[in-house]
C-alpha cells in the first residue's frame, strides 16, 4: 500500500464517517430493555425513546429481554451488529453482573460501547410509620448494640436495594436478619404489616406510601436531600460521610460503532432527556437525571464494576 494510497483512504474515511452519522438513522432502531415490561428500566427506557423516535422520524422499537439480572438481553446486544441500529438499556446491574455470576456469555469491559447514564433514582430507608425506629440515628444506634436483631428486606440477590443494604452494613457496621423477595411490592406490604423491620426502597416505590403515612421515610441515600423528601436527612448526616448510593440507568451499544454515531447517539438521547416534559415525567417517577459523555460514563462504568468487586468480596458474597 503506497503512501498517497494511505493518504487517500485517510481522507475517504475522515469525510464518510460524519456523513454517515448525518444520515443516521435511516431505518428503525431496537432497543433491548434488559429487565421485563414494567419494570423501572422499561418506563424510564419507553419514556426516553418515544421522544427520540419523535426526533429521529424513525420507528424506535423497545424490546424487553428480561431474565438472569439483565445478562440475557446483555448477551443479544454483545453479538449485535455494531451498525447503531441495535442499543441496549439496562440498570447498574450491568456492572454488577461480572461480579454476581462465575461465567457471563460475554465480557463487560471489551464487548460494549458505553454511550451514556440515562437517570438515577435514590433510595430511602423506610419503616412502618408506627416504628419504634423515630429517626436514622436511633436505627444506627440499635444495628450497632444488638446484631442480627433487625430483619432487613432486600428484592432479589444482587438487585440495587440488595447493594444499597451492602453498602449501608459496610459504611454503618451494623448487622441485620436478611430476609430476600422478589420484588418491591411484596416487601412494602411485609414492611408495613410489621412482618419485616425495613427496607431500602426505590424511592418510586416508596413515595405514595409515605406521603399516605404508611410508612415513615428515615434516610435517603444520595449526598444531597432530595426534591421529592426534603425534609427526610442523609445517610450523611446520619454520620457516614461520604455515602452515596443510587440505582442508575444507562445506555449500550455493541462494541465497536462508529464514533460519530456514538457520538450522535448520545447527543440525541440527551436532547430528548432535556425536553421538559420527558424530565417532568422522570421527575416525578423519582428520577434524576445524569449527564456524561461516552468517556465519562466508560470511566464511571469501570469503576462502578470495580466498586461492586469489592463489596462482594468484602459481604462474602460467592457468585452464582
Amino acid at each position: 500500500m503506497t503512501t498517497r494510497f494511505r493518504i487517500t483512504l485517510a481522507i475517504m474515511l475522515a469525510t464518510a464517517l460524519p456523513a454517515l452519522a448525518q444520515n443516521f438513522p435511516a431505518k428503525p432502531v431496537r432497543v433491548i430493555i434488559a429487565f421485563p415490561p414494567g419494570s423501572a428500566t422499561d418506563i424510564i427506557g419507553r419514556v426516553i425513546t418515544q421522544k427520540v423516535g419523535e426526533q429521529w422520524g424513525q420507528n424506535v422499537l423497545a424490546d424487553n429481554r428480561g431474565g438472569a439480572g439483565g445478562s440475557i438481553a446483555s448477551a443479544i446486544a454483545a453479538k449485535s451488529a455494531p451498525d447503531g441500529y441495535t442499543l441496549i438499556i439496562n440498570s447498574l446491574a450491568h456492572a454488577v453482573n461480572p461480579s454476581m455470576f462465575a461465567k457471563l456469555p460475554y465480557d463487560t469491559a471489551r464487548d460494549f460501547d458505553d454511550i451514556m447514564p440515562l437517570v438515577g433514582q435514590p433510595t430511602v430507608l423506610v419503616v412502618r410509620s408506627d416504628s419504634r425506629f423515630a429517626s436514622i440515628n436511633a436505627f444506627i444506634a440499635e444495628g450497632k448494640s444488638h446484631f442480627g436483631k433487625i430483619t432487613f428486606a432486600f428484592a432479589g440477590l444482587g438487585s440495587g436495594t440488595h447493594l444499597g443494604l451492602e453498602k449501608l452494613k459496610l459504611s454503618s457496621r451494623i448487622d441485620v436478619t436478611a430476609v430476600s423477595y422478589k420484588g418491591s411490592g411484596e416487601v412494602i406490604v411485609d414492611v408495613m404489616g410489621g412482618r419485616v423491620d425495613t427496607y431500602l426502597a426505590p424511592i418510586s416505590a416508596a413515595m405514595s406510601y409515605i406521603r399516605g403515612n404508611r410508612l415513615r421515610a428515615l434516610a435517603v441515600t444520595t449526598k444531597k436531600r432530595t426534591s421529592q423528601l426534603p425534609d427526610t436527612p442523609t445517610m450523611v448526616e446520619a454520620g457516614l460521610p461520604g455515602f452515596d448510593f443510587s440505582i442508575w440507568f444507562g445506555l449500550w451499544a455493541p462494541a465497536g460503532v462508529p464514533a460519530p454515531i456514538v457520538s450522535k447517539i448520545s447527543s440525541d438521547f440527551t436532547r430528548a432527556i432535556d425536553d421538559p416534559g420527558v424530565r417532568d415525567k422522570l421527575v416525578a417517577l423519582g428520577n434524576e437525571p445524569i449527564s456524561m459523555k461516552p468517556q465519562e460514563f466508560r470511566k464511571f462504568v469501570r469503576q462502578e464494576i470495580g466498586e461492586y468487586a469489592r463489596m462482594f468480596k468484602a459481604a462474602g458474597i460467592k457468585p452464582q
